[in-house]
């Protein structure tokens, strides 16, 4: 009887021991969107690995999760996204995950008084109405993206800085035995931060009295943690073309040189911008606001923020 139990004792511990030495392999953060993967790869930095769901050049606002996608999600210690009006692919499969391992940052209580209200742009609801007419119910979903508030939420340094507060503290709970690691990085992360926040502001004070459109109501957080006077926007939701309505009202607005710039995105080359720029002064930038060239490392959120910075600037000076 003794030899029995000396044996289960020695299988258990045995099991036991395997499970450790294979739970850190195992543990591991699922990003919806890159920029969120930036924020969380420099927490997790040389504690375990951080995963992005959404493929380079797929959009945000429409991506459809594959059954592999939903087994990543499944087997996530932590799951990091920014709520149903950004990913609503995101909301059925976070639902069924444990609190402990689901964050949503637009839902963290020290965010939501720092919230933007969503771009308010009159030809927008006659858009999406027209366009629902062709597409059904795949439109009234797209319309849920683009709620009361703009949910770009990473383009705000100073809500990056509380994700990455509360991925530290998620990370914390689940491995406790990481936290000198932690710790670190969430120190670098956050002095890192700060002097990238400094240089920003010095490179675009010189243009921040200079107009220009943007293509996608992307960017308000940045543009107002750094003073920049965007003309406008050409669409709410990048899906939609914009009217010819707007296209008008842009185009006047350029003749008249209210706007010196006016920028795509990597995923989103509309002819649109090229035929309303065509005859006036105007320069064309890209911006790019998922950092899609950009790789996983410790500072490739500061990356992120450095390029997208250098992508306004040359555009609004000139270079």
């Amino acid at each position: 009887m003794l030899h029995i139990k000396k044996s289960t004792i020695f299988t258990l511990s045995a099991l036991a021991f395997t499970a450790s030495l294979t739970l850190p392999a195992q543990a591991n953060v699922v990003a919806s969107v890159k920029p969120l993967g930036f924020i969380a790869a420099a927490i997790a930095d040389g504690v375990t690995p951080v995963d992005v769901l959404l493929p380079d050049g797929a959009s945000e606002h429409d991506y459809a999760l594959r059954p592999s996608d939903v087994k990543r999600l499944k087997n996530a210690d932590l799951v990091v996204w920014v709520g149903p009006e950004m990913e609503a692919f995101m909301t059925k499969p976070a639902a069924e995950l444990p609190a402990a391992k689901n964050l949503q940052i637009a839902d963290m209580q020290a965010v939501k008084p720092l919230l933007l209200k969503g771009g308010d742009d009159d030809d927008h609801h006659g858009e999406e109405a027209a366009h629902q007419g062709d597409s059904g119910d795949d439109e009234a979903e797209h319309h849920h993206h683009h709620g009361e508030f703009n949910m770009h939420l990473w383009l705000s340094p100073q809500i990056s800085r509380l994700a990455a507060v509360a991925i530290h503290g998620k990370l914390l709970e689940l491995m406790p035995e990481s936290k000198a690691k932690l710790d670190a990085n969430l120190q670098q992360f956050e002095s890192e931060l700060a002097v990238t926040d400094k240089h920003i502001s010095a490179q675009l004070a010189p243009v921040s009295n200079k107009g220009y459109f943007v293509f996608h109501d992307a960017y308000t957080y940045f543009e107002k943690h750094y003073g920049l006077s965007p003309s406008g926007h050409f669409t709410v939701n990048p899906e939609i073309q914009p009217g010819a309505q707007r296209l008008h009202q842009i185009r006047t607005q350029l003749v008249e040189q209210k706007a010196v710039c006016v920028f795509a995105e990597p995923q989103f080359r509309p002819a649109v911008i090229d035929a309303v720029a065509r005859g006036t002064n105007v320069r064309k930038g890209t911006l790019d606001p998922l950092g899609t060239n950009i790789s996983l490392s410790q500072d490739s959120y500061v990356k992120f923020l450095s390029q997208l910075s250098g992508q306004y600037a040359s555009c609004l000076n000139g270079a």
